[in-house]
């Protein structure tokens, strides 16, 4: 929700500023008459009684949202950072995220009838989540082959990482057509 709502506020404050921009160009050019700005100088030095107040708190909301942006800038992106964290008697372990799925992937791949794979890892207090997407070949039983995977690659990740993997989900995505040609003999 955060994200979403910076998102916004990244929308409007790149509108907002973009239309000054334009602005200070055209009046640095001189596009813009010398009266009317005169004008609009009177006017927000006292001439109209809602446009300082206006302007104050459009100066005061521009400055809010740099602040914020400066503030997302500086902070530590989680999600590049996401990790496993494990301590032993010698220290900290930290695992990413994307070694776990690299694992997962090399598992199911060795798994005969599967042609493309991708994989996503989720935390939760049991252990590791793994979801599997997976075209095959059509060739193989689609049961058998989904149990292997699923075994395969919760006994690879735990060997290898020791964390416990709580569930293995199996998503088959399509199969790949493949093209049987008979081979003609005139």
């Amino acid at each position: 929700m955060i994200r979403v709502l910076d998102k916004l506020l990244l929308f409007v404050y790149s509108l907002g500023i973009g239309t000054l921009a334009v602005l200070g160009f055209c009046a640095g050019f001189g596009w813009i008459p010398e009266d009317m700005m005169e004008q609009f100088i009177g006017d927000l030095y006292g001439g109209v009684e809602w446009l300082q107040p206006t302007v104050i708190i459009v100066s005061a909301i521009v400055f809010l949202v740099s602040l914020r942006f400066f503030y997302v800038s500086l902070r530590r992106s989680n999600a590049a950072a996401m990790s496993i964290d494990q301590r032993t008697d010698f220290g900290d372990i930290r695992i990413s995220l994307e070694t776990v799925e690299n694992l997962a992937l090399k598992a199911a791949g060795r798994q005969r009838g599967v042609k493309d794979l991708k994989a996503r890892i989720r935390m939760n207090e049991a252990g590791i989540t793994v979801t599997i997407r997976a075209i095959v070949d059509g060739e193989t039983s689609i049961p058998v082959l989904t149990e292997d995977i699923q075994r395969s690659v919760k006994t690879h990740v735990e060997e290898i990482t020791g964390i416990p993997v709580a569930d293995v989900s199996v998503f088959v995505a399509n199969i790949i057509q493949t093209a049987n040609f008979k081979s003609r003999v005139e």
